[in-house]
């Protein structure tokens, strides 16, 4: 078997009772029903599982994290030499805050907004941290850094000022953690501890804001005001203008008039 150079979670998004996972890996041989929400992982060293399913699962998901991840992960926190390897082969996990971010990430991948690879982005190396704490064999990893709060919001203001100068334009994480000085991980906990939401939802509520005073002065046409906003069409701004306020633009112009 070829060693994989990711970290691979399998997850029964939609699960199946009957459904017997049998797999082989790392010296290990496992039994575990595909109840939803269960999740088995699989550290990079192991390769290719044997592996046998007795019944359908309804739906799966499977995400792989790469080491490169990890090592970011490692270089900005005290943490072991080779993270991705340290986490245990496991079967038939029930995890609240991973199965969350696991369901945000397929939610941001099916359903269009202006900032999902941002957010997919954030919850990626959430996922990688959350799993090094809870499945590593080196158990907890502290940090070990300790950044002043002054610190933190002198840079977390550079990076508003930043986003709102660019508000119309794409902008990724990596830009601003890269305005911040920081390392893509350690920027996004010190945003939201900062700001007290993440970096994907503080772009995305200023430009539904800066859209609604647009569409209430009525000099632009919605199709132009869902390009401001960073979104693709004027379909995917109306879905997502309706998710957040409980009515389309158009209804919300008619009703400022």
């Amino acid at each position: 078997m070829i060693a994989r150079t990711n970290l691979e979670i399998c997850f029964a998004v939609a699960g199946n009772e009957k459904s017997l996972v049998r797999r082989t890996g790392a010296g290990q041989r496992q039994e575990t029903f595909a109840l939803t929400g269960t999740t088995w992982l699989s550290p990079p060293e192991v390769g290719d599982n044997v592996l046998s399913i007795s019944a359908p699962i309804p739906k799966g998901m499977h995400v792989y994290l790469p080491t490169a991840l990890f090592a970011r992960l490692r270089d900005d926190f005290n943490l072991p030499t080779a993270p991705a390897h340290s986490v245990r082969y496991v079967a038939g996990v029930q995890d609240g805050v991973m199965n969350s971010i696991l369901l945000s990430i397929l939610s941001e991948m099916t359903t269009e907004t202006s900032v999902g690879r941002m957010y997919v982005e954030t919850a990626s190396l959430m996922l990688a941290a959350h799993i090094i704490l809870g499945y590593s064999e080196s158990g907890v990893c502290k940090t070990g850094i300790a950044v002043s709060a002054k610190r933190d919001q002198l840079r977390i203001r550079r990076v508003l000022d930043f986003i709102s100068d660019r508000l119309a334009e794409q902008i990724t994480l990596a830009e601003l953690a890269e305005v911040a000085g920081l390392s893509t991980f350690h920027f996004a906990r010190i945003f939201r501890n900062t700001v007290g939401i993440s970096p994907h939802r503080y772009l995305s509520r200023l430009r539904l804001e800066n859209a609604m005073k647009e569409i209430a002065t009525g000099k632009l046409p919605l199709a132009q005001i869902a390009l401001n906003a960073g979104f693709s069409s004027q379909a995917s701004f109306t879905r997502a203008f309706g998710r957040a306020t409980g009515t389309t633009p158009g209804e919300y112009r008619r009703n400022r008039r």
